[in-house]
This record gives C-alpha cells, sequence and structure tokens, in this order.
C-alpha cells in the first residue's frame, strides 16, 4: 500500500487542494429543531408559510376606522365630526360592522370592522371616545393592513440554504412554525500530534512546548458552528493517531489533527493516515505553492470516509491552513452556499517582501481609512511567529508571480475575523 503524493516537480494550487478537500464533504443530514435551537444553523429544504401574513385586516394605526365619504375634506380648519360608536382591542373576536356616519376607535393590529375603507390615527385627530374631530381626509385603504399582503398561505417564505437568525426565527413563528428543518451542526474532533506538547497550564519540562495549535483550532471551529470533541494530544509513536481517531470516528463529520506531515523522522502522521484509509487514494499528502502551510495531508476514512484534514503544525500555518481549507469543509458540511472566508480590497500601509513561486498569506490588521480599507503588516513572515497572530484580523494575498508589494498597493485581503469589517465602515 502507497501513499498518494504529488510530484516533487510540480505543487498543488491552493484551488486543487481546496477542491481535493471539498470532494469529500456533503451537508450533514437534517433535523427538525425547535426554533430557538435552529437558530445559527442552515436550512436544509424550503419552508412555506401555514398561515396568511396578515392572517385577516387589520389596522396598522391606533386610530379610527372610517368611510371614506365621511372624512371627505376634511381639515384642520374645517374638521370632521363622527360619533364614536364601539371599540376594536387587538385580539377581539367580534364581528363588528362600520355603519355610514360613524367612526369606530380601533386599535393596532385589531381586526377591522366590516365596511372599513381608511384608518384615521389619532394624531389626525382630537382623539375623542364619544366623539371625535377628523382633521385630515384619509387616502383610501390608509393604515390598513390586508389579508395575505405579506405573505399568502403556502407561499415559500425561506429557501434551502438560508441562515437561521433572529429574524428568520420571527418569521417562521408568525408562519405558524414551532420547528425549523436544517443541517445539524458538524462535529469535528480536534487532535494535537507530538510528543513534545504539554496541556496549557501544566509546567514545561526540558524540550516541551504547551499546546496552542489545539485550543487554537477548537476555537475556530466552534467560531464557525460546529460542535467540538477533543482528547488528548497525540504523541509520536505508531498507530496513537489511528488509535486515537478510531475512537471517535463513529461520532463525527471531520478530523483535524495538526503536525506530522512533514518530512521528518519522527512524522508519524503519514503512517497512521495510511492506516485508517481503505485505499491508497483516499490518502494525500501534498505540497501546496503556499507560504506558510505547503505541508498538507488529506484523507478519508472509515465507512462514512470522514475526512481528515492534517494540518501543518507550525502555529500560523495551522492557522492559515484552516482560513483557507477547512472553513470550506465546515461550511460544506452545515449546509452553506458561500464556503470561502471573505475577501475585501484594501490599500497597504507598508511595504512588504515575499518568495516567488507560492501565494503568500501574509498577516494584517484591518482599519477603515478615508479612501476604503487600510492593511497594515503585523509581525514577521514565520510561521512559527505566534505572538502578532492574536493582533491580526486579516491575511494579505500575495500571488505567486509577486515577490514585493509597495506601500499604497491596493492588495486582496482574506477577512479571518467576523469582527475586523463588522460595524465599521471603510
Amino acid at each position: 500500500m502507497s501513499i498518494v503524493a504529488e510530484s516533487p516537480m510540480r505543487l498543488r494550487t491552493v484551488e486543487e487542494h481546496v477542491d481535493a478537500v471539498l470532494a469529500g464533504a456533503s451537508p450533514t443530514p437534517a433535523v427538525f429543531l425547535p426554533l430557538a435551537a435552529a437558530s445559527g444553523l442552515v436550512l436544509a429544504v424550503p419552508v412555506a408559510s401555514r398561515v396568511s401574513l396578515p392572517a385577516f385586516d387589520n389596522s396598522a394605526m391606533d386610530g379610527y376606522a372610517v368611510k371614506l365619504a365621511d372624512v371627505a375634506g376634511a381639515s384642520p380648519d374645517e374638521p370632521v365630526v363622527l360619533p364614536v360608536v364601539d371599540d376594536v382591542p387587538a385580539g377581539d373576536a367580534r364581528a363588528v360592522t362600520l355603519r355610514p356616519g360613524t367612526a369606530i376607535r380601533i386599535m393596532t393590529g385589531a381586526p377591522v370592522p366590516g365596511g372599513t375603507q381608511a384608518v384615521v390615527p389619532f394624531e389626525d385627530t382630537d382623539s375623542g371616545t364619544t366623539s371625535v374631530r377628523v382633521s385630515v381626509a384619509p387616502a383610501p385603504g390608509a393604515h390598513v393592513r390586508l389579508l395575505g399582503e405579506d405573505v399568502a398561505v403556502g407561499e415559500e417564505v425561506l429557501a434551502a440554504g438560508t441562515l437561521v437568525g433572529p429574524a428568520q426565527v420571527g418569521l417562521l413563528a408568525a408562519c405558524g412554525h414551532t420547528h425549523a428543518p436544517v443541517h445539524r451542526a458538524p462535529r469535528v474532533l480536534v487532535l494535537s500530534t507530538g510528543s513534545e506538547l504539554v496541556p496549557a497550564g501544566q509546567p514545561l519540562g526540558p524540550g516541551r512546548i504547551h499546546d496552542s495549535n489545539g485550543p487554537m483550532l477548537v476555537a475556530a471551529a466552534r467560531s464557525l458552528g460546529a460542535q467540538v470533541v477533543t482528547a488528548a494530544a497525540v504523541r509520536d509513536v505508531p498507530g496513537a493517531l489511528a488509535d486515537a481517531v478510531r475512537a471517535h470516528l463513529d461520532d463525527v463529520d471531520l478530523v483535524l489533527t495538526s503536525a506530522g506531515v512533514s518530512a521528518g523522522a519522527y512524522d508519524v502522521v503519514r503512517e497512521d493516515l495510511r492506516t485508517l484509509a481503505a485505499d491508497p487514494s483516499d490518502v494525500q499528502l501534498v505540497q501546496v505553492a503556499m507560504q506558510p502551510g505547503k505541508p498538507q495531508g488529506l484523507a478519508f476514512v472509515g465507512p462514512r470516509r470522514v475526512p481528515v484534514l492534517a494540518l501543518p503544525g507550525n502555529p500560523v500555518s495551522a492557522y492559515v491552513s484552516f482560513h483557507l481549507f477547512v472553513r470550506p469543509v465546515l461550511r460544506r458540511l452545515a449546509g452553506h452556499t458561500t464556503l470561502e472566508a471573505p475577501v475585501v480590497r484594501a490599500r497597504l500601509t507598508d511595504a512588504v517582501q515575499h518568495r516567488l513561486g507560492r501565494r503568500g498569506y501574509l498577516r494584517v490588521r484591518l482599519a477603515a481609512g478615508i479612501d476604503g480599507w487600510e492593511a497594515t503588516p503585523v509581525g514577521g513572515n514565520g510561521s512559527h511567529l505566534l505572538g502578532a497572530l492574536a493582533h491580526a484580523d486579516a491575511l494579505l494575498v500575495v500571488p505567486e508571480d509577486v515577490d514585493a508589494m509597495a506601500a499604497g498597493d491596493l492588495v486582496r485581503v482574506v477577512v479571518t475575523e467576523p469582527g475586523a469589517t463588522e460595524g465599521r465602515v471603510p
């Protein structure tokens, strides 16, 4: 059994690797969840209304139901006075009819009496209770919401692929639904590999480091709505990773590992992926034409061919790889149709250098400038430089054939943190 690998003469492009990781991903099964629990998930099928909205002709204002002929010509100088013969509050189920020459006081949302041709709001009257002085002649149908003018019974109100948020929950509830058919949240197993790893907070011995990739990838996956399963860091012992994956394989939709995909003597992830896969073609250990994040691993394991994305171990490489490759998979699993991170155009504030032949992803921070977004480089280019990562919220994209960019250049920037552009106007 052999591992499928790219020729050393040719690197896989970023787009090719995205296509490869998406090849084994499909949306999770649909489940019916209560509306509150469905918030943040994606509709699996279209949803139609069970009722008309409005469900009956009703008043859009607090005011008086009138006939047009009775208030024609009303003005502040020559108001029309009508007797108020009834009150109709919201929720009134009586069959009320408006007689000519009279007015009926009515509240917002209340069913309009039969024969009503307009509603005059309180502010255009003296708000009388036994009689009312109308000082403005209303237009036909003024302030009357008609049966089904918003949504007709049986009409599709939300399409498959719609993200359910507060507005969608409100609409579904108004349309008579208590549950929503949504793709369940993807379940992700996150595993860090490396005998040198120690959990955060524990003392460090000689040659040991705290596991930062694990918590970072857990947080990143959860920020996209995934349910995350974690396990202890896996030592660089043959079979250890395979055992950890098998223990959770029946319960997850995606496995994320970090480290162990380079050519080091103790990088055992390669062999364990081969052990997990049923067919050699289900394991791909490749080099992608990008910096950072060149070494990447991909496998499809188990009867359900669960994707395993083996990311590089350097923290910045793992972070960049997550946004380029893991995000699209998680979005596909969740049922989204837009998979990639948003991209904006920005002015570069400082010059940058880059190595030709590989697409660069440099950490930057976005700010709203006078003429649009501005991108300021943060930290150096090294994939081990974690200190500056928390101060970046986007990635500057440097094309493969470009070795330098100057301050003032208009550049493409991948937004990695939602807060980078929310609430700010460039």
